[in-house]
């Protein structure tokens, strides 16, 4: 949950677009930019400095796919599944990270909130496919182990950070 000191970022965002309330998707997506999704405590601040309803907020932000009501991790890894990519065994690298991050298709993100995974229809990199993209670093031609190969360094860089 964000604390009450943590709105003076919302409260930038908000003056910005001056609380005018067609400038909501454009307040939702720099919200969801600071946070990584669109916490709900955040919402109902929203609601109240914009004077929306919450439920309009809410029907807003399920509406449009990009946004997101869960947390995400701090790489957000998505794999394509297009047309092309799909031919191209993006599944078995799929299944692959899935097992590698302990993960499933109800369980997204991993316990740390390192990593979340997430299927997309296109990345629009077909000539690359099999495609993956981590926070929108494009990898091309992947298989299920060029793709943990890939997991097991972001790991290795953290793991020295701290």
């Amino acid at each position: 949950m964000c604390k009450i000191n943590q709105y003076s970022n919302v409260d930038e965002i908000l003056e910005r677009y001056q609380n005018k309330k067609s400038s909501l998707i454009a307040v939702l997506q720099e919200i969801q930019s600071e946070y990584k999704y669109l916490p709900e405590d955040v919402l109902e601040y929203v609601s109240k400095k914009m004077e929306i309803t919450l439920s309009k907020i809410f029907s807003v932000a399920t509406f449009y796919e990009n946004f997101s009501l869960d947390p995400k991790g701090k790489y957000i890894i998505k794999i394509c599944d297009g047309t092309a990519c799909h031919v191209r065994k993006s599944i078995p690298i799929l299944n692959a990270l899935r097992k590698e991050l302990g993960l499933s298709d109800k369980k997204h993100s991993t316990d740390d909130m390192l990593f979340t995974l997430e299927t997309v229809s296109c990345l629009g990199a077909c000539g690359l496919a099999p495609v993956i993209t981590i926070n929108d670093k494009v990898y091309a031609k992947m298989t299920p182990e060029s793709a943990i190969d890939v997991i097991n360094e972001i790991r290795k860089e953290n793991s020295d950070e701290n």
